[in-house]
């Protein structure tokens, strides 16, 4: 190999320009982390939130924004926005010369979740408080059930709306037992008891009778027990007068 002149010169030349790679990437890693290099100087936000706190925003932003517009930690930045009450997904830019973009997606609230929790439209179960539905005066269904089981819920949920809001009927609970049993509760207090099985069968059954037989006792009855083959039972009529 030392003999060969040409592979040596080669080489020498390989090396040569690595080393004036490396001494450029080095002068450009320096320029960009100068402080002074590309300030940031402004967050612009692509829409106005309408649950989520702007103060809250400005807060993240100000411990967030160190460095300059290429060191910035975009990654963290992001994380610490996805923590704030109502945030459900956070995206950001660098703009030229000085300037982070944001786009907040915020949770839609669909429904409340056992109690203390939220579940949005994608049958997420998220904490964000209750302040922001209580401001909007939506009255929001219950979901109860075992933990994990907010996508059946709210897919049920749905289904089970549909063919009650078909006889002016509008559900306030909806329950998922242990042992996987549904039970509404609508919002004139009347229950209905589903089972585990045929569900939508033995709702379908319900909503038939009910504008013929049903529907003037509404107020009288507490709940109707659809759990039977061939019928149902009543129970709570009460006799009035």
């Amino acid at each position: 190999m030392w003999g060969n002149a040409a592979l040596l010169r080669n080489i020498a030349n390989a090396l040569f320009a690595l080393s004036a790679l490396l001494m450029l990437y080095g002068a450009l890693h320096y320029v960009v982390h100068l402080p002074k290099l590309l300030p940031l100087d402004s967050v612009r936000l692509d829409t106005v939130p309408q649950r989520v706190s702007a103060a809250g925003v400005l807060q993240v932003m100000r411990n967030e924004m160190r460095g300059n517009l290429f060191t910035v930690d975009i990654e963290r930045t992001r994380r610490s926005l996805e923590k704030l009450p109502w945030v459900r997904s956070v995206s950001i830019r660098r703009e030229f010369p000085d300037r982070l973009a944001l786009h907040l997606e915020e949770h839609q609230v669909l429904a409340r979740w056992n109690n203390s929790m939220l579940v949005n439209l994608q049958s997420e179960v998220f904490f964000a408080g209750t302040d922001g539905v209580a401001e909007t005066g939506q009255v929001l269904p219950q979901f109860v059930g075992p933990e994990g089981t907010s996508a059946e819920v709210a897919a049920y949920y749905g289904q089970f709306s549909g063919r009650l809001g078909a006889v002016g009927l509008r559900m306030a609970q909806v329950n998922l037992s242990p042992r996987h049993a549904w039970q509404l509760r609508l919002s004139n207090g009347l229950v209905l008891e589903l089972g585990r099985e045929d569900m939508q069968q033995r709702l379908e059954r319900f909503v038939e009778v009910y504008p013929y037989s049903l529907a003037a006792e509404q107020g009288r009855l507490k709940y109707v027990d659809l759990r039977y083959r061939n019928g149902f039972a009543v129970g709570g009529l009460v006799k009035q007068g």
